[in-house]
């Protein structure tokens, strides 16, 4: 498994890169995994307090969380991604399984930001 990592900010086009890379490889071969399944679960704030988190923030992430699963997927084995919701500012309690590709593709503003996570990626 090849797992590769993609960032930038806002609108810098990673979403575009990201969709070349999947035209260019079979739909069954690659996984795409958004560093916005990974923000940290908030439902013990109250709403007013959840929207003034700054999800620009590498605190807002669940590395810990990204990086078992990446590692989960490397051994083999399926995962269940969190949902997150931007309306609720919060994971909305269902999951999408995920599972193990030849390539993974990790997508977000924040995903370099974390030494670990770095060390993860093979691109």
């Amino acid at each position: 498994m090849l797992i590769l990592g993609i960032a930038g900010g806002t609108g810098c086009g990673k979403t575009t890169v990201v969709n070349q890379i999947v035209e260019e490889l079979r739909n069954e071969e690659v996984e795409v995994i958004s560093q916005d399944s990974y923000y940290k679960d908030t439902s013990h704030l109250s709403y007013d307090e959840r929207v003034e988190i700054n999800f620009d923030h590498p605190s807002s992430i669940d590395f810990k969380l990204l990086m078992d699963h990446l590692s989960t997927l490397r051994k083999g084995e399926p995962i269940n991604q969190p949902v997150y919701s931007f309306v609720e500012h919060n994971r909305t309690g269902e999951s999408i399984k995920t599972i193990p590709r030849k390539v993974v593709i990790v997508e977000g503003i924040l995903i370099f930001t974390n030494p670990e996570l770095r060390e993860m990626f093979d691109i």
